[in-house]
């Protein structure tokens, strides 16, 4: 399994940087172009995809220790239920590298010595994102990196200590790999060979970028619209640095499908490609990041090849990263209805011969903002409770940036329904068949009827736990 930093998800951003992996895992297997994340931030995102619960399920809220990111909650809870602990009872030999949970390694939490269970080589990033000068935890040991580029940079040691994985292993029992690149969250350190690539290329001036959030949430209604050229120029710089990062990953994506097919088990092997949350670069004025309930945070990219799995399919029945856990688990023989998962294997989208299966109509989103309680002294005139400022005093986060909502993705209807948790309770509804890019707020527009079968949907999910979670009529 392959997964990488938060990325943007339209198909003309994976067309160009990540050719390779297109070709020998999306044509090769199967595309869903309907693949979201349950909440668009990196620490709940991945301890979703771990434990295969929404996040009121697993409690991490945020990227905070106080917001359970690998906290001892944490550790004691979910992270003991996760699937590779029930990989390893099936005798798989499990390897994990790269960027695990945000908080992993404070020693307040154990330090780089905690190693979660399930993982036979552990090869962890202590803290968030870096390329170079980090520390990893190596099977419970501190292993310190500097800044050479043979030795260090890390996207590359992830892919090489993966293909000793593969040769070390025992043949007698099958394995399971977990790439967690930083690539292409911040710093966005390119490799040396890729600096000055793409330096004519800007962010996609389409669809909501640079425009006014009109009848949107407060955090969505400050940004300076339009954006002056400071703003401008950052997100582009930042777009085309992220794009140089991903050259790295397509590389490792080649190398390891050249090295399955060496071994002979690439017709053996799923491989998945995914990521833990989208990203945005302009749209709604809003510079860069993620954390919002808009299509360009929510929706994540998703191709899978392996056994069964035809080749060139392009799926639209809706996935979350809630089913990747029990998809994994589907497809190592572990019986479903003994795990505690909220999410639903989609093995039988990719080979519905192998197994029969469900599409859900519609799912949750749902995240818990973040901010700092004194003033950004960098922004004084915008006050407390704001977090991730970046140029021209544009917060990206808020406390009252915490929502939840319903979207619905079936034939018939193609809607989000989201509710805050503020002083407002403000309220946003949009039609994605008529207005993909949710730029008209519609809910005074709406029938109050609908709207409340919308609010009662809602509630039923924010409190559902496994299979209530799956069917929910």
């Amino acid at each position: 399994m392959l997964g990488h930093e938060s990325l943007h998800t339209s198909v003309s951003f994976l067309q160009m940087p990540m050719k390779k992996t297109k070709a020998l895992i999306g044509a090769a297997g199967a595309t869903f172009v309907n693949a979201f994340t349950v909440t668009p931030l990196c620490c709940p995102s991945r301890s979703s995809i771990l434990t295969g619960r929404y996040p009121h399920n697993h409690e991490v809220r945020n990227n905070s220790l106080t917001g359970n990111c690998s906290s001892t909650l944490w550790q004691k809870g979910p992270e003991a239920e996760a699937f590779p602990v029930y990989l390893n009872k099936q005798k798989y030999q499990t390897f994990f590298a790269g960027k695990y949970l945000n908080q992993y390694g404070k020693k307040e939490v154990g330090d780089v010595g905690h190693v979660p269970p399930g993982w036979d080589q552990w090869h962890a990033l202590v803290g968030n994102s870096q390329y170079y000068n980090y520390t990893l935890s190596v099977n419970g040991k501190a292993e310190k990196h500097g800044d050479s580029y043979e030795k260090d940079y890390l996207t590359d040691l992830i892919l090489n200590r993966s293909l000793s994985f593969l040769d070390e292993r025992s043949p007698q029992h099958p394995f399971f790999l977990m790439l967690s690149t930083p690539a292409p969250h911040s710093p966005w350190t390119a490799a040396p060979q890729y600096q000055k690539m793409f330096s004519d290329v800007q962010a996609p001036r389409n669809g909501s970028f640079n425009k006014l959030g009109k009848d949107k949430h407060w955090l969505l209604r400050q940004p300076v619209n339009p954006m002056p050229d400071s703003s401008i120029n950052f997100l582009d710089n930042a777009y085309r640095k992220r794009w140089q990062t991903l050259l790295s990953v397509d590389d490792m994506v080649e190398t390891l499908v050249k090295k399955l097919d060496s071994m002979k088990e690439l017709d053996n092997t799923y491989i998945f490609y995914t990521s833990d949350n989208g990203y945005h670069t302009g749209q709604f004025s809003l510079p860069i990041d993620k954390r919002q309930l808009y299509e360009f945070d929510i929706r994540i990219p998703l191709m899978v090849r392996g056994p069964g799995i035809k080749p060139n399919q392009m799926l639209q029945a809706p996935v979350l990263n809630i089913d990747l856990a029990p998809t994994i688990l589907d497809i190592s023989g572990v019986n479903l209805s003994t795990v505690n998962v909220d999410g639903q294997s989609f093995l039988a989208q990719m080979a519905p011969s192998l197994r029969n299966g469900t599409v859900r109509p519609f799912f949750l989103v749902e995240y818990t903002g973040e901010g700092h309680p004194t003033t950004d002294p960098a922004c004084p005139k915008l006050g407390p409770g704001l977090s991730q400022c970046f140029p021209d005093c544009v917060c990206e986060d808020a406390y009252n940036n915490t929502y939840a909502c319903v979207r619905t993705l079936d034939s018939k209807n193609n809607l989000q329904y989201c509710e805050f948790a503020d002083s407002e309770s403000f309220v946003e509804v949009y039609n994605l068949a008529s207005d993909p890019h949710q730029l008209e707020n519609i809910v005074k527009k709406v029938d109050p009827t609908v709207l409340q079968a919308m609010n009662q949907r809602l509630i039923k999910l924010q409190s559902c736990v496994g299979d209530s979670c799956r069917n929910i009529d």
